[in-house]
Order: structure tokens, then sequence, then C-alpha cells
């Protein structure tokens, strides 16, 4: 079995599913949660209006989803970083040994969404930041929780997140996310990109990503878009201002 047919083990693609797997896959998705805001933040805008940042959550597919439907997200895209160049390809990383972590480039615009916005979306909804080199079903450092910043403002801001999350016991368990400069973000091939939006009746999207969409829905209605930006319309839309 190839690697484009695994997503840590777990079979995917076209598969009957028995409702006994399906019960366990529920139960180790990440239960989103309700974080508080940031308490405070500065962030100096691009000049073009813009800023980027890369967050590692687990399987791209339901970071993507997740952040397509944030207000002022100009683009998200699935790709892979921490690694090189050349091993940034899926069948690659999904053995692990790359470096390289499942991860979503996100494109927006502080106007309209503040980093800090994005982190308490990141924290609560995208994934359990407490689980390391996993993520419900998917395990391996491929899945693991990072932030790629960009500017030394992001850098400030993700540590005093953590911190304050850590200081007010918002999880049982330490977070153990990563803050990390970023060196490099390589998209990934075509097909994962709006997976969740193409593939909205896939038995893991079911019951380890829509969740999350709807629990940002439903927690976040000042965040929420609903028309999502999809991955081309959103690349054009970076691309062209």
């Amino acid at each position: 079995m190839t690697p484009a047919l695994l997503k840590g083990g777990a079979v995917l693609g076209a598969v009957v599913v028995a409702t006994s797997v399906l019960g366990a896959r529920l139960g180790a998705a990440h239960a989103p949660v309700t974080l508080p805001a940031l308490t405070s933040e500065r962030e100096a805008p691009l000049p073009d209006g813009q800023q980027s940042v890369v967050f590692s959550g687990g399987c791209f597919w339901g970071v993507q989803g997740v952040f397509e439907h944030v207000k002022g997200v100009l683009s998200a895209t699935s790709g892979y970083a921490g690694g090189a160049a050349d091993q940034a390809t899926y069948e690659t990383v999904s053995w692990g040994g790359t470096g390289h972590a499942e991860s979503v480039r996100v494109v927006y615009d502080p106007s309209q969404v503040s980093f800090g916005q994005l982190l308490q979306v990141f924290f609560s909804v995208v994934h359990d930041p407490t689980q390391r080199n996993r993520q419900g079903p998917d395990v391996g450092t491929q899945y693991r929780s990072a932030i790629w910043f960009t500017t030394d403002e992001q850098r400030e801001t993700a540590r005093a997140y953590i911190d304050q999350l850590t200081e007010a016991k918002a999880f049982a368990r330490p977070i153990v996310t990563e803050v990390n400069p970023l060196a490099g973000f390589y998209p990934a091939e075509e097909y994962h990109q709006d997976y969740l939006i193409h593939h909205p009746d896939q038995p893991y999207i079911v019951f380890n990503d829509l969740p999350k969409v709807q629990h940002l829905r439903r927690e976040f209605p000042q965040l929420w878009r609903e028309e999502p930006v999809t991955w081309s319309a959103g690349e054009a839309t970076t691309r062209n201002p």
C-alpha cells in the first residue's frame, strides 16, 4: 500500500469502514475547545497589507479546511515545512524522517483578522497542542504541532500566547507546540489542496475534520466566513492583491 493511501496507518480512499473503526476514529479525533483571546499583541502590517505564517497541526487537510473559513484569510495552502526541498513530496514525507511537517501557509489581512485571532483558532479548533508527534489517528513527526513565524512580532506573540495558556492551565497536559522561524515552505501536490471541500463525505474528513469546521462556526461567529476561500482563488488573490 502506497503512502497516498495512508494517513498514519489509517486506510483512506475507496474503503468500507466498519462502525467500530469509525467510532474509534471519532474518539481519537481532537475535541475542540474554546480558549481565551490573547491578552495583548502588536503586529506591523507589511507594505501590501498582507502577512503570512505557516501552521502545522496534524493532517493538512483539516488545517487548511478550517482556515479557509476564517474571515481575513486570503489564502490557505497545504504543504510541507521543516525539511529540505528535495524531500518535499507526500510519498517521502509520509514515511517520516524528513524533518518536514504537514503544514498550511496562511496569508491574511491583519486589518481583518489579527495573528492573535489566528492563534486562538489554531489552539482551540485546529488541533490538540498537547500531543507530541501525532494528531488523532495520525502518528509521526510529520504530524507535530508547530508555528513557523515570518516576523519577530509573530514569534513574540506566539510565545506570549503559549505562556498565557500555560499559566491559565488551559490544557490538562503541557503544550508541546514548536515555535520556529520559517526557512522554507513547499506547496503540496494539487490533489491535496481544498481536500475537505472536494471530499466532504470521506470518512476521515467526516470524523476528524468537519467537527472542527462546525466548532469554528459555532464558537467564533465573528471570524466565520460561510463561503470558504478556495486554494486556487486564494492563490490568485495573494499573487494579485
